[in-house]
């Protein structure tokens, strides 16, 4: 039986991903855990966060799980981010007055700013809340079967710019250009939450869960 460790460390909604998860795919054997030996045991890896970067930070140093998920990176088993689980793999976030992330991607996590305006000049609200449109920049198995441009649903108020195009797997534009997807190797993770974003979310939490870790 397949088996994914959803890391807790009080910082996720980790009911909404883990029912999710046992949605799309029956059977599967869902740890919501944040003990180092069920997390090297399992398949696979989810990082998930909401809230404050800086707490997200103290709480992740603290129980340890910035070397589990150094571990399950480098093991090269699937490993997926979602959301504040998606910035925290950076360098450094512009939140809470500036806070030493991972450091696993160069990146940094920007604040969107209190003049943002869309293309009729528009003030935009932040958070950026709600859905809006992905655009694929890259061929990835955890894009199969979802459509380019899909709309997917976000909540935050800081967004990624990773360091190295390359790593890019898609963007969104809210007021200024963003990365909204990583893809390196056995990593995937993405700013908007998958669990809440219906068919195209839950198909990528499908396409996770069948994936090998390959590009």
């Amino acid at each position: 039986m397949s088996s994914i460790a959803v890391i807790d460390y009080g910082m996720g909604n980790l009911h909404s991903v883990a029912k999710a998860l046992e949605h799309v795919q029956p059977g599967v054997e869902v740890r919501v855990t944040a003990d180092p030996q069920q997390v090297r045991d399992a398949d696979r890896v989810l990082l998930p966060g909401v809230g404050a970067i800086r707490d997200c930070m103290a709480e992740i140093r603290r129980l340890g799980v910035d070397a589990e998920v150094a571990e399950a990176i480098k093991s090269g088993k699937p490993f997926l981010g979602i959301c504040v689980g998606f910035q925290a793999l950076m360098d450094f976030s512009e939140e809470n007055g500036g806070v030493d992330c991972l450091g696993e991607f160069p990146g940094r996590v920007n604040f969107f700013g209190d003049t943002l305006l869309d293309q009729d000049n528009t003030p935009l609200k932040v958070p950026h809340m709600g859905w809006n449109q992905v655009t694929q920049t890259i061929d990835h198995p955890l894009w199969q079967g979802i459509d380019d441009h899909s709309r997917f649903y976000f909540v935050h108020s800081y967004y990624v710019k990773l360091a190295q195009a390359e790593r890019v797997a898609a963007t969104c534009e809210y007021g200024v250009p963003f990365d909204v997807a990583l893809a390196h190797k056995n990593v995937f993770a993405v700013q908007f939450h998958p669990e809440k974003s219906q068919h195209a979310g839950l198909q990528l939490l499908k396409n996770f869960l069948n994936w090998q870790g390959q590009p």
